[in-house]
């Protein structure tokens, strides 16, 4: 069963509202800077880090996170990481297999279901003034923006060779922070955090959290709820959570990035333990792809290049993913399509109709094997809610998403300290004498 279909709710959706791709003759006019005043968010964290962004709320996708980009003490210019990011569909099937939502487009994460922030919502950070997207905007405080502190960011204590072996030299030791984004969106008893965290050496992270209260409906049937509550009488449903991200790449503001895999395996044994070995694959038209164990893509500029001279990226990270077997398009934990402006939801995106009826899912996306010339990246992440007694009531904050990690962006990390500016590919060198048996500085067990 699904929410019932408003008509007329899913109207086809402007570009620059979805990071979508756009027509020739529309190109130049979408160029220019799409987003002022409250629209734009540009803050520098406490290590020197400034991210610098455009964003707005669409009806159904929520927070959408446009032209991205970041510039460190030692890179002062802006680079542009990002075109877009947002929420592409959230999925929900109950595993008692009468109930099932497209969260997104049939009742979105915008208008009425965006919430307007109150209480400890956005404690220590500055809850910005925004519409919701819907028909007849109003502008309330629907976005946090916050700096956090993420825990230690770096340490490495030199070593100094004495008359009686290594002694302690200067240590480097730096505190992270984070610049986070997020909007909360109630929909039925669950409210949904969509979060964006902007660490200061480069990373960015895309999460999707869940509060708010267990559904009221009870599963009697221990292998599809679970008891909360008095003894055995009430079980709640046991339930999926797919959530899906849109990621467009415009690194370095020149576009058409190429996707790679990589895959390591053994490949025979050294002399003391196994050999690895590490293979690229350049993917070059539109597929669907699963994660195991050692394999990772990344997103590579064709043109950008730090001041290595080596082509910047950035590397797809997930965690942990709860693969749903119901449905075909929630088995590939990525995709890569060539960017269309009808591909807008990972399902029912035959919804808009304005756009092919035939094109409903990631799959219909990537059917034709296009060559990829400019790619956009879906991302599945699936969480398997078997509910608990904690759960009740607020339910505690659960989590999902990935992460992108910066891969050859900058030449060295972002926050290198005047001291270890010169160590860029530059082993310290071997003292001229040590003691038998001692490593000298630099080197690893």
């Amino acid at each position: 069963m699904t929410y019932r279909k408003m008509a007329g709710a899913v109207a086809l959706l402007t570009a620059a509202a979805l990071g979508a791709s756009v027509p020739a003759a529309a190109q130049a006019a979408a160029a220019a800077p799409n987003c002022s005043g409250a629209s734009t968010v540009k803050e520098t964290l406490p290590n020197g880090t400034t991210w610098q962004l455009c964003w707005r709320i669409h009806e159904m996708a929520g927070l959408v996170l446009t032209q991205v980009s970041v510039s460190t003490p030692r890179q002062p210019e802006q680079v542009q990481v990002l075109d877009s990011i947002r929420l592409a569909q959230l999925h929900v099937p109950y595993d008692t297999g009468d109930m099932e939502f497209d969260d997104l487009t049939d009742i979105g994460m915008g208008g009425w279901s965006l919430e307007t922030l109150d209480g400890d919502d956005c404690k220590g950070g500055s809850a910005r003034l925004g519409s919701d997207g819907s028909a007849e905007p109003a502008q309330r405080p629907v976005l946090c923006v916050s700096a956090e502190p993420a825990g230690l960011a770096y340490r490495a204590r030199e070593e100094n060779w004495g008359e009686n072996g290594p002694e302690a030299g200067t240590l480097y030791s730096k505190q992270g922070h984070d610049l986070v984004l997020r909007t909360i969106s109630k929909l039925s008893w669950y409210e949904y955090v969509t979060e964006y965290r902007f660490s200061d050496d480069g990373e960015i992270s895309a999460r999707l959290g869940a509060t708010g209260d267990l559904a009221p409906g009870y599963e009697s049937d221990t292998a599809r709820g679970w008891p909360v509550g008095k003894d055995d009488a009430y079980k709640a449903a046991m339930h999926y959570h797919n959530a899906f991200w849109r990621v467009d790449f415009n690194i370095g503001g020149q576009g058409g990035e190429r996707v790679q895999q990589y895959d390591t395996a053994l490949d025979g044994r050294g002399d003391m333990t196994a050999k690895l070995k590490t293979t690229k694959t350049d993917i070059t038209s539109e597929g669907t792809f699963n994660k195991v164990d050692q394999r990772w893509w990344r997103m590579v500029s064709r043109k950008s290049k730090n001041t290595d001279g080596h082509p910047r990226s950035y590397e797809l990270v997930t965690g942990g993913n709860d693969r749903y077997q119901g449905h075909p398009e929630t088995k590939p934990d990525v995709t890569f399509s060539e960017k269309n402006l009808c591909e807008k939801w990972a399902s029912d995106n035959d919804a808009d109709p304005e756009c092919p009826a035939d094109v409903r899912t990631v799959l219909d996306f990537v059917k034709d094997k296009q060559k990829l010339t400019d790619p956009v990246m879906w991302v599945r992440v699936g969480f398997h809610h078997v509910p608990r007694d904690e759960d009740q009531s607020p339910m505690p904050m659960h989590w999902q998403g990935f992460d992108l990690v910066p891969r050859d962006f900058s030449a060295m990390n972002p926050l290198t300290p005047d001291g270890r500016t010169g160590q860029n590919g530059n082993p310290e060198p071997a003292p001229e004498q040590e003691p038998e048996g001692l490593a000298p500085s630099g080197s690893q067990n």
